[in-house]
This record gives C-alpha cells, sequence and structure tokens, in this order.
C-alpha cells in the first residue's frame, strides 16, 4: 500500500525519544520531510543523526512548547526550510509518576497541563493558517487511553489526556470543509525508554526477573490488554501514518486505540 507521503512535510513533537522518534522515523522512510522538536538537545541531535543515517531528511528545533516564543521559533524555522507543514503530530507530553490525588498542588495540574494540553494548542494554532492557504492538512493528536479509561492515580494526566480527545473533536468539526483532518491515537502499555526503566527498577527491587516484572505490571496495572504483551513504538507510528496518508482521506474525528484491548468499552 503506498501511503502517499513522499515530499509531505511533518512536524513531530517529542519527536527525539520514544514514541515521537519511531513516528519520526517512520515518516522519514516513507520520503517524508521531517521535523522534529523537543527540549533536549542531546536527545535532538541523536534522533536526527538516526533518521539522517537511515537516509532521511530532517530539521531539529530545540524548543519547550510551554513557551510561546519557542513555538514562534519552531514554527518560522520549519516554514523557512519547507515552506509549509502538512502534517503535524502532536506528540509532546509528560507524567509525573504514580502521583495520588491528594499528594498533587494545584501548580502540578498547571505544569502538565501546559505542555500535555497547551503545548498542543499553541503548536495547532500556529500551524492552522499554514494548512488553511494549502487547503489541507493533517493533524493526529497522540492521547492515550487514560483518557477514556483512567487509571485513580495521575489524575492530572488523565484529564489533559481525556481533555485532548475532546479538542481533536472539535478541530475535526471546524475545519474538515477546508480540507484539514484532525484524529487521535490512543496509546495504552507502550514499551518506551520510560517504561523499559520502570519495568527494571521494580524488577530490580523485587529481586525478579524482567519479564516476570513485565508480566506483574500487566496483570496488576494493565489486565484488559488481551493480547498479554506490551505494544511497540512501531505500532504507533504504523497507526499515525496511516491516518496522515493519502488513504485516510475519510477518517475524521476519530480516537484510533493502540491498546491490545485494553479499553473495556466501545
Amino acid at each position: 500500500m503506498k501511503l502517499e507521503l513522499e515530499n509531505k512535510t511533518a512536524l513531530v513533537t517529542g519527536g527525539s525519544k520514544g514514541i515521537g522518534k519511531a513516528i519520526a522515523l517512520a515518516f522519514a522512510q516513507e520520503g517524508a520531510n521531517v521535523i522534529i522538536c523537543g527540549r533536549g538537545k542531546e536527545a535532538l541531535d541523536e534522533a536526527k543523526k538516526e533518521i539522517e543515517e537511515n537516509g532521511g531528511k530532517v530539521l531539529s528545533v530545540q524548543a519547550d512548547l510551554s513557551k510561546q516564543e519557542d513555538v514562534d521559533r519552531l514554527i518560522s524555522e520549519s516554514i523557512g526550510r519547507y515552506n509549509t507543514i502538512d502534517i503535524l503530530v502532536n506528540n509532546a507530553g509528560v507524567a509525573s509518576g504514580f502521583d495520588d490525588f491528594e499528594s498533587l498542588d494545584i501548580e502540578d495540574w498547571q505544569r502538565l497541563f501546559d505542555i500535555n494540553l497547551f503545548g498542543t494548542v499553541r503548536v495547532t494554532k500556529a500551524v492552522i493558517p499554514y494548512m488553511k492557504k494549502a487547503k489541507f492538512g493533517r493533524i493526529i493528536n497522540i492521547s492515550s487511553e487514560s483518557g477514556v479509561q483512567p487509571d485513580p492515580f495521575m489524575p492530572h494526566y488523565n484529564a489533559s489526556k481525556a481533555a485532548l480527545i475532546n479538542f481533536t473533536k472539535s478541530l475535526s468539526k471546524a475545519y474538515a470543509d477546508q480540507g484539514i483532518l484532525v484524529n487521535t491515537v490512543s496509546p495504552a502499555f507502550i514499551m518506551t525508554p520510560m517504561l523499559e526503566n520502570l519495568l527494571k527498577d521494580n524488577a530490580e527491587k523485587q529481586n525478579i526477573s524482567y519479564e516476570e516484572a513485565t508480566q506483574q505490571f500487566l496483570k496488576e496495572n494493565r489486565p484488559h490488554v488481551e493480547v498479554k504483551r506490551p505494544g511497540t513504538v512501531e505500532e504507533v507510528a504504523s497507526a499515525v501514518l496511516f491516518l496522515a496518508s493519502g488513504k485516510a482521506g475519510f477518517i475524521n474525528g476519530v480516537n484510533l486505540r493502540v491498546d491490545g484491548g485494553s479499553v473495556a468499552s466501545q
């Protein structure tokens, strides 16, 4: 299946690590021009090098999406290099550990929402005018199963991801008639470096194997992952690329869950 992504320009926020890097690599392998951003220069440089070594074309921009001036610079450099942005993948986000509600203060909520929701809002608001001018655009927001099936912990994270799904639906109704389609991808229990380190720590603390720690986490925290394994970053990237492709021109406003069956409802 040809995805018709060659020479399209894709901006992937949080594109230096984990899911974001896998998405950026996948776009590059399909012949797209890729822009990645992140807060850490070292991780950005490593991701850029990896993409280029795989034959990809990439612009990397160090940016903190909680700062409007960084967002403005990101878009300015992107347009300066590629003239347009056809695809926006809002992947940048943070989590703060398994916090319970009473341990969180208002500042914790504000800091997390400023990245997970308002960072997405800032970048999207900056990109929309270019998509409107081109009468074409694809926006994919990376949420989480926690946005529809929240855990008892991390309520601020869960709420931010739910807000992102709602934001997606609203934009999908607002811009479809201008050729801009907006969708969500919601992963669950994906083996990112952050999760891998968490599982290794759990294994060491309990003096059990990494595989045992993985199965324990599945059983206790993700019992409805019916495939009984973590997902891969490449599996998330495949879903994103399909929604960005010319083959998904009649898909708009959906929340595509890449979760191994974890969400126990329709």
